[in-house]
């Protein structure tokens, strides 16, 4: 089954010659294989089509899709967005009793997914022409578990709550006091309980506008929480969250699916095994198709998803699988100073921060870890210029390189007029291009205006933009955000390779703690009590960093036997046990 998709967003016909016109062999031989439609974008006969690759590999704007599925999913077609649009195939099933995770890389229908089982629209089952009714839909799915499911969702019997994925922007479309706000959609009358859960009582007075994306993301999902709803969608609910709260959120969530039906996105790994009972894997190409795999158990669905291969399905979705390493400890870093700091003092209101003194050393990178509002992005903006200490003095004269926390996409313009403004010829440089452009997958945002760009999308260019300026030490706040698990593994050794390769130091603010761990030589740890006072411990050894941090936090991870992977042990647990008396919170490597 062949299938051509167009990325309409990526076709400019009055920009290019229209190769995929005057290549196609098709279009030679007098038919109209490839036209362009009445919107100005290419159009290309799924029926005409014999599956060349010409047109792939002619257009200048990669804009153009040529795909083989198997034959199996001839009639497993669920939804289609227009001619040459996304398709998706497939859908999860929502399980009583069970958290059920739902796994795959940007771009392939998860938000699709999460639209169609809450009800916000019905798919079209591609069928293009006619409008989409529920009972095409509910005769699909006859004798399957999704018939009943779907046939009350026809019938308004099924109601859904749903927790956003780009929490940042609710600020722009709702405006309010928190505590009113959280009122309104408190139907089920759990209010205090909820706020004590999620420890949000000092955002309840603020209007939402004032608010920290952690503390958005946590009302956010309070707000989800006090709906009366029959499923609860949870799309990426621990960006922004320490792993405290990313813990607890977790807890509360598998709570909550004791009586309700839940669904959870989430691409940090550790935390969708600790959360997650069953997981669909999701599986296709960015922008032109997404397919819906069989549920499997927490561990084998990752694992899977990591080596890429659906050994049932024979289909393999990944070309090479992620990996992950088991070193111990990096080696202590023979190396020259490039900074030191005294003692260092900053208030702001009333939280204080005091940073031990310290010093940071020649291609050496330091990951910082902590809970959220204790004094991370503080200590990274003193070091970036941005604010200075009341007590102590960083010494000048280092170039400084910084992203920040939170981006803003307040450029007008494309990502390519974006990168030749913020870095000129760097862009063209051979470096650049195979160490951070390709790596980070820029190519295909090159011409997409900046303002159009998805958080993701966003933090991949923000990242790419860092790296790519001239400068002595890289700050680096929360580069994971938006990511999904695969860009994330991308991300993390971007950064690796060019702080290697070019001999610079790099501080890395972030809460995914295998993150940090892949990039960092050494581990600042920040403690204290959030929004009150921090104070800052190291940088330390990694092993010695790492045990810290997790003893603080009270957890212990293992290696998954068959990749790797850290997974979190049980509270409680024997492996949990064995490893909190050893003193090894983190690096035992067991099944």
């Amino acid at each position: 089954m062949r299938i051509a998709t167009v990325m309409k967003d990526r076709c400019h016909p009055k920009r290019c010659n229209q190769e995929c016109i005057a290549y196609c062999p098709r279009v030679r031989a007098g038919d109209e294989t490839v036209v362009i439609g009445p919107a100005g974008k290419a159009v290309i006969s799924e029926e005409l089509c014999v599956g060349c690759g010409i047109c792939v590999h002619k257009c200048p704007y990669d804009a153009i899709r040529i795909i083989n599925l198997p034959e199996e999913l001839d009639g497993e077609l669920l939804h289609q967005y227009g001619v040459n649009g996304f398709r998706l195939y497939r859908l999860p099933t929502p399980v009583n009793g069970k958290v059920v995770g739902i796994l795959g890389a940007n771009g392939i229908g998860k938000t699709t997914v999460i639209s169609i089982l809450s009800g916000q629209f019905i798919p079209n089952m591609g069928a293009l022409d006619a409008e989409p009714t529920w009972d095409n839909v509910i005769k699909h799915f006859a004798g399957t578990e999704m018939h009943d499911y779907l046939k009350r969702l026809a019938a308004g019997e099924i109601t859904a709550a749903l927790k956003p994925q780009y929490v940042d922007k609710l600020p722009k479309v709702i405006k309010g006091n928190v505590g009113e706000l959280l009122e309104k959609v408190d139907t089920r009358g759990r209010m205090d309980g909820v706020v004590e859960e999620l420890e949000i009582a000092p955002a309840i007075g603020k209007q939402l506008s004032e608010l920290s994306g952690g503390e958005l993301q946590r009302v956010s999902i309070a707000a989800t929480l006090l709906k009366d709803a029959d499923i609860y969608f949870f799309d990426e609910p621990s960006s922004y969250l320490d792993i405290y709260q990313r813990l607890k959120v977790s807890e509360i969530i598998q709570e909550l699916a004791k009586e309700k039906n839940v669904m959870v996105i989430e691409h940090d790994l550790a935390i969708l095994d600790s959360v997650a009972d069953n997981v669909h894997l999701m599986y296709g190409t960015e922008g032109s198709y997404g397919i819906v795999a069989q549920p499997r158990p927490v561990r084998t669905a990752i694992n899977v998803y990591l080596t890429g291969f659906l050994k049932e399905e024979n289909i393999r979705f990944r070309d090479r699988a992620i990996e992950f390493d088991t070193h111990p400890a990096r080696g202590e870093l023979h190396a020259l100073e490039l900074l030191s700091y005294p003692e260092l003092v900053k208030k702001m209101g009333s939280f204080t921060l005091k940073v031990n003194s310290g010093s940071i050393k020649i291609g050496e990178v330091v990951g910082v870890v902590g809970p959220n509002a204790i004094g991370k992005t503080t200590f990274v903006r003193m070091l970036a210029g941005v604010i200075e200490p009341d007590e102590g003095e960083i010494e000048g004269g280092m170039k400084v390189s910084y992203k920040p926390q939170y981006i803003k996409p307040d450029f007008d313009g494309s990502v390519r007029e974006l990168l030749y403004t913020m870095l000129g010829p760097t862009v063209q440089d051979g470096f650049f291009i195979s160490e951070v452009s390709h790596p980070l997958a820029l190519k295909n945002l090159m011409d997409k205006e900046v303002m159009e760009l998805s958080g993701g999308e966003l933090q991949r260019v923000s990242l790419a933009v860092c790296l790519g300026r001239e400068a002595d030490i890289y700050l680096i706040d929360e580069p994971s955000a938006y990511l999904d698990a695969n860009q994330r593994m991308e991300a993390a050794k971007t950064i690796r390779r060019v702080m290697e390769k070019t001999g610079r130091s790099g501080m890395i603010v972030d809460h995914d703690v295998y993150f940090i761990d892949l990039v960092s030589d050494s581990i600042m740890v920040f403690e204290g009590e959030p929004g009150i006072k921090g104070e800052s411990f190291g940088p330390l050894d990694l092993r010695e960093g790492m045990n810290r941090f997790l003893k603080e936090v009270g957890i212990t991870f293992r290696r998954d036997n068959d990749t790797k992977r850290p997974r979190i042990n049980k509270g409680g647990s024997r492996l949990d046990r064995e490893q909190k008396s050893s003193g090894e919170y983190y690096y035992e490597v067991v099944g």
